[in-house]
């Protein structure tokens, strides 16, 4: 467990921070950027938690300790193998998670708009927060090697946070389906 006694260090006011294995880098850098929109995504599906039924709060928790794994996967890079990582377990429970919601929905004939209720709306935001951390992991991982299970944890979890989206939208039938140029004149 992390034992926090003291929040502020001065160690960031030049603009650096340190990795998990002791390495300054610049808070601008790719890796950094990858951690914060993890964290970002984190805080979505904080916000969307308390805007969803109940019924997924232990889902929606577990998923977000899985995100602050993901950071702690990030924070260490790849060359040391005792380093907390994403694993294919986790992977694999979010595609059973995404099965389980999905076979309760009806197909979709359309793309959806977000929104529908307060809770998919919320959702939705998460769900796109989760697709901008996954591209900061990809461009990261374009410069440097990265954990693969940890892109696919972002990937999968996007789509997870999809179906969900529909499952708070009774099932779908709140869903707002997109019109394609509707507004056209």
């Amino acid at each position: 467990m992390v034992h926090l006694t003291r929040i502020y260090t001065r160690g960031g006011d030049k603009g650096e921070t340190s990795l998990g294995s002791g390495t300054r880098v610049s808070k601008s850098d790719a890796r950094i950027q990858a951690i914060g929109d993890v964290d970002e995504a984190n805080a979505a599906l904080g916000w969307a938690k308390e805007n969803t039924p109940k019924a997924l709060d232990a889902l929606l928790y577990r998923i977000q300790n899985d995100l602050f794994d993901l950071g702690a996967d990030l924070c260490v890079p790849e060359e040391k193998p005792t380093a907390l990582r994403i694993i294919a377990s986790q992977v694999a429970f979010l595609e059973k998670e995404i099965d389980d919601f999905n076979q309760h929905l009806e197909p979709l004939n359309s793309f959806i708009l977000p929104g529908g209720s307060k809770g998919s709306a919320a959702l939705h935001l998460a769900r796109t927060v989760v697709r901008r951390a996954e591209r900061s992991l990809i461009h990261l991982h374009q410069i440097q090697p990265l954990n693969p299970e940890a892109v696919k944890y972002l990937n999968r979890l996007s789509d997870l946070l999809f179906v969900l989206c529909r499952h708070v939208n009774d099932k779908g039938s709140k869903d707002v389906l997109w019109v394609p140029g509707q507004s056209r004149t």
